[in-house]
Order: C-alpha cells, then structure tokens, then sequence
C-alpha cells in the first residue's frame, strides 16, 4: 500500500503542502487540470524551484490573475479581509460540491474546510454561518485544500501519516489585531493530536496546514514502516533565522497483510455528544443501506466530561465515501475520521444438520481447511424453539451436538 509521511519538522502550511507533493513527483500539470474543475477562473497556481538554507524545495503560488498579489502573507492565511471578505464557508462548500472533481476528493476537501470553520467559530465565538473566510483566506483556502487531496490521491497515495505538530511561539497581525502564536485556529484542530514545542519566533503552523496534517491523516505520530520511493520538500514564503521553512513529503510502500483471508477495510469514527439518542437507529440503518459491514456504538467521555456515544462503521475502502456521507447526513457529526484496518477473516461455510426439532444450519469458520468455530444459525433455533415450545438453547445444543455427531470438529 502506498502511503505518505508528513515530516513537519518546522511548519506547515496548505502552500507547502501543494509545494511539498510536486516536490514529491506530482505533475503539475495534472494538479492544475484538477483544480480547473473547480471552475474559480481568476487564480492561478505556480510552482517554483528554491533553495531555502541551502536545501533545494519547490514553492507554491497561489495568486490571482489581474492582481498578482501573493497568496500568503506572512501569517499565512491569505489576505485578511479584503477581496475574499464575506465568503462563508457554506459558499466554499458549494464550490467544491459545484465542481466537477470526483466524489471522494470533494468530500475530503469539504471535510477539511468543515473542520477549520469549526475550529474558527469555536475560537471567536460565533455560529459557523458566521465565520468569515478572512480567518481562512477565502478562495485560495479551496485551492490549497482541494490541491493537496488531489496532490495525494496523484501520488497513489491510500494513507496520509504526519508527525507530531511543532507549535512555535510569538504574535502574527491578523484580521483579529496581534494574536498569540499558535492562532487559536491551530490550537483548536490539534487538540487531541500529539504536538510538540519550537523554539522559533512566529506562526509555522497555518491553520490549514494543521487541518490538512490532521483532518487527512490516518495517524498523527511517528513515521510508518516503509520502503521509501520519493521525498518532496515544499518551502513556505516567510524566511525563518531559526531554521529551514520546509515540509517534507515522504512517500512509500507499507507491507500488506500477506496471509490468507486477511483483507483491509476503513475504519470511520465520530465522537458525537449532542444527538438526540432516538436519531442513533436511523443512523445505523442508513450506514448499513451505503455499504457498512459492521456498525457500532461505543460510550465515551469527551472534553468538559461530557457522555458521548463514539459511532463506528467498518466498510471496504470503495464504500467508504458512501459511508462517511451517510455518517454525516444521519448524525450530528461534523467530522469523520477514517483509520485503515486489516482484517483476519475465518473463510465460512454452512451445513445443515438434523435434530429432533427439524434441520437447522450451521455455520462454520474454517482456517487452512481445519474448521475452528461451528455456530448455528440463530434465526432458524429460535423459530424452531417457538414451534416445539422449548427453550432456544436446547434447539442450539441440539445443533450443535447434531454437528458433532455427523464428524463435524466442533468448536
């Protein structure tokens, strides 16, 4: 499986990330031709060869046509306040959905930008309809977004990992006069996720790159096991005197799971504390309608010790998108985390055996031809307990006493 590492040893912002993966190997022709479908036709996205301390990177530009203003300032959230002011992420969201990208590159998109409008309405206070974009840079957030899924998704890549966040120090002018560093924004999306001091003067971190390094991750935490095929280093526009203002992009192949019967499924999750619990049923009925293998729920205790429930859904990787959508519609979950699971999988059989109460199935796990678990199909015991008027589990011994008898290994 082909996987990437996000080496955030000094920042991260979405334009490093975008300068990172064709660093990596992306065309950026192919990137480009991607974000055409979103249909923004006044920004342009440039690519450039530097050398930052001595280390060659390539540098991303995101800018518009008849302005030629750079994407970044220096607090890297774009310009704060002027040409994007007003843009809500409701209308973010429906230039992605508008687009014609494929699905699941506009649900992982929206999922990012859903998560930083989160974070930022937390922050300052306020509903989600009412964050303006100038907290999030407005149109040039989309591109930043939207390039670094396609980015991934170019490379082959099936799982995004990324190290430890650094949090540097300082204050950064924003659109909210002088904040303290890390912006409220970054502090709000790695909360749960492991970070790590830097001792360095000023905003590494955007909060953009700390949605994407988060909200796409599979796993924030050390470097997964692979065999390295390419490294990118994507350079960010502000000079730093205490260190290189990189990214870097490691990408490999993991070993698959070889044995037999073993398979890779996703893993959704979503910590809910604020749904009414009649909606959880539905839910579920409706995760199992898009593709779900297993659904399940799990109590939790989430910040302010609120009770939650956490809603688990195990689905093969291509349900996956159908399923994290039909999360988010059915709960009040604004946000699914998607973990890879390999699953160890008895291959199973039936066989019908006879019992005084009439034939019931039974079903076998079987491993390298030895049968490990025999369990009666439960259905099936209970409807003929009710016509004998036994208990259920007399029906059940008698099955599986049946099974034993006809040669059967038992369990």
């Amino acid at each position: 499986m082909t996987v990437a590492y996000l080496d955030i040893f000094f920042g991260i912002s979405g334009d490093m990330t975008l300068g990172a993966l064709v660093d990596a190997g992306v065309d950026p022709d192919a990137l480009k031709a991607e974000l055409a479908k979103l249909h923004i036709h006044d920004w342009e996205v440039e690519f450039e060869k530097v050398r930052i301390k001595g280390l060659g990177a390539t540098r991303a530009t995101v800018s518009r046509h008849h302005h030629h203003d750079h994407h970044h300032d220096e607090h890297g959230h774009g310009h704060h306040g002027d040409h994007h002011h007003g843009m809500r992420p409701g209308e973010l969201i429906d230039i992605i959905e508008a687009s014609l990208l494929n699905e699941s590159v506009k649900q992982r998109s929206i999922t990012v930008i859903e998560r930083i409008a989160q974070v930022e309405a937390q922050a300052h206070q306020v509903s989600v309809d009412e964050v303006h974009f100038h907290e999030l840079g407005g149109l040039d957030t989309i591109i930043d977004v939207v390039g670094a899924v396609v980015g991934f998704d170019l490379l082959g890549v099936e799982a995004v990992y990324a190290s430890p966040i650094p949090l540097a120090h300082g204050f950064v002018n924003t659109a909210h006069g002088r904040l303290a560093v890390p912006v409220p924004a970054v502090v709000g999306l790695v909360e749960g996720f492991a970070t790590r001091p830097l001792d360095v003067d000023g905003e590494t971190v955007t909060p953009t790159g700390a949605a994407i390094a988060t909200v796409l991750s599979a796993g924030v935490g050390s470097m997964p096991a692979m065999t390295l095929q390419a490294t990118g280093y994507g350079a960010g526009h502000k000079d730093f005197s205490e260190g290189a203002n990189l990214l870097r992009i490691m990408v490999g192949e993991t070993a698959e799971a070889s044995s037999v019967g073993d398979d890779t499924q996703a893993l959704l999750e979503a910590n809910i504390d604020d749904m009414n619990p009649e909606l959880y049923e539905p839910a579920r009925e409706a995760v199992f309608a898009a593709g779900a293998v297993d659904c399940w729920f799990t109590p939790i205790v989430m910040k302010k010790n609120r009770p939650g429930v956490m809603f688990s859904a195990l689905t093969p990787p291509e349900k996956a998108d159908a399923v994290t959508e039909a999360i988010l519609t059915h709960t009040t979950s604004l946000g699914v985390r998607r973990l890879e699971a390999t699953r160890t999988c008895l291959d199973r059989r039936w066989e019908q055996v006879e019992t005084p109460y009439g034939p019931i199935k039974v079903k076998l796990g079987v491993r390298d031809g030895r049968v490990l678990t025999a369990s009666p199909e439960f259905e099936e015991c209970r409807a003929a307990a009710e016509a004998h008027g036994v208990p259920v589990k007399a029906v059940y011994q008698a099955a599986l006493a049946a099974y034993g008898a006809s040669g059967g290994s038992g369990d």
